[in-house]
């Protein structure tokens, strides 16, 4: 099942390390791009493998540099021997950089005794303009891939734009096509979607609309820039006690077989089985963890 909650963590920083070992996300991304500088990349890759051995309850995953820059090759040199759950690839022009780090990692996994493609990725797809415009040839899933998750802060550089988002916090236009088309893309692809970050983590009440509307839209989970974000995302990922009822009276509605059933007064088919079905295997995956 994938994550309804991924943390980001500065790897270069042993506080903040520590401190997420508590934390109730469902994914920690040890994050060796953004959050650290070049000049402490190597402190940070020891960091990281050191705290890899140690696992937590936490998936852990590691956002490693882009592919074809300076740092990539040493990320991955210093991490896929202490088997991270996933791979957080940030800035793909295409798929073709999945193809990339697929080959990377399995000679690594060879060399260091990982189990063959244990090591999963979850590209950032959408954070440069060709990325948004080859967004379709996830639908052809290269190996590795478990989800597909889209960003607008690098986008929003790449074409020169002042903002990603209007004065309320919603995200113009533009971005709003691009999620959009992350979404249609992972489905295309048989994997689920990440809805990007809130970056406002003091904007509890905007947290929550957020990623109430990226549940209701059909992703899978959401990325946390702060602890305090991540029991609202797991709340809003969790099937409620009514959704679990309602769900259990669908199914029961199409009891011997129909295509079709009445509910309630509506006219149910296929779709509305299979989301039923869909909402009780989630909780019934929550409550075995």
């Amino acid at each position: 099942m994938i994550p309804r909650s991924f943390l980001f963590v500065p790897a270069d920083s042993e506080r903040k390390l520590e401190k997420a070992r508590s934390s109730p996300s469902d994914a920690l991304i040890l994050d060796l791009e953004d959050s650290v500088t070049a000049e402490n990349r190597p402190k940070a890759r020891g960091l990281v493998r050191e705290y890899l051995k140690s696992r937590g309850r936490a998936a852990l995953w590691v956002r490693v540099n882009p592919v074809g820059s300076p740092d990539y090759r040493a990320d991955i040199d210093a991490v896929v021997a202490a088997a991270p759950d996933g791979l957080i690839i940030p800035k793909p022009d295409s798929a073709l950089a999945l193809h990339v780090v697929d080959a990377d990692v399995s000679a690594l996994e060879v060399k260091h005794g990982v189990t063959e493609r244990h090591i999963k990725v979850l590209p950032v797809a959408t954070e440069t303009a060709t990325a948004v415009t080859t967004l379709m040839e996830y639908r052809n899933p290269p190996p590795r891939l478990a989800a597909l998750t889209w960003g607008a802060e690098d986008l929003s550089a790449a074409v020169g734009a002042a903002t990603s988002r209007e004065p309320d916090g919603e995200f113009v236009f533009t971005y709003k096509v691009v999620r959009s088309l992350c979404l249609i893309a992972a489905k295309a692809a048989g994997v689920d979607a990440i809805e990007t970050l809130h970056a406002d983590f003091r904007d509890a009440k905007g947290l929550e609309r957020a990623a109430r509307l990226a549940q209701r839209d059909g992703f899978s989970g959401m990325m946390a820039i702060h602890p305090d974000q991540v029991e609202i995302i797991n709340a809003a990922f969790t099937p409620t006690d009514a959704d679990v009822a309602y769900a259990t009276r669908v199914v029961a509605a199409f009891a011997g077989g129909a295509g079709v059933a009445s509910l309630d007064g509506k006219m149910l088919d296929q779709p509305h089985l299979k989301q039923a079905k869909h909402v009780l295997a989630l909780s019934a995956a929550l409550k075995g963890k």
